[in-house]
């Protein structure tokens, strides 16, 4: 893809503007950065004494191991189903 076919997005992620640009669509920027913003609310809310970056890091921890909990989730599902077709 190139940079004229990729998308420039504004978002605000803990009141602060950041521009992203991406080849997915405007509105999958856009979801992603609400997330983004609402986890870091979330633990904000929770340890309201945490900065900037430590609340970054914590969002990332979470986010990353809600992904691996999903992936290995799906693998299991893909390796069931293998299973499964080869009966």
């Amino acid at each position: 893809m190139s940079d004229s076919e990729k998308n420039k997005v504004t978002v605000e992620v803990h009141k602060r503007k950041y521009t992203v640009v991406g080849e997915e669509s405007q509105e999958q920027i856009k979801m992603v950065a609400s997330l983004v913003d609402q986890k870091m609310d979330e633990i904000q809310f929770s340890k309201p004494s945490f900065d900037t970056t430590q609340l970054a890091v914590l969002t990332a921890l979470n986010t990353m191991n809600d992904y691996l909990k999903l992936k290995q989730d799906y693998d299991a599902l893909v390796q069931k189903e293998r299973k499964e077709d080869r009966k």
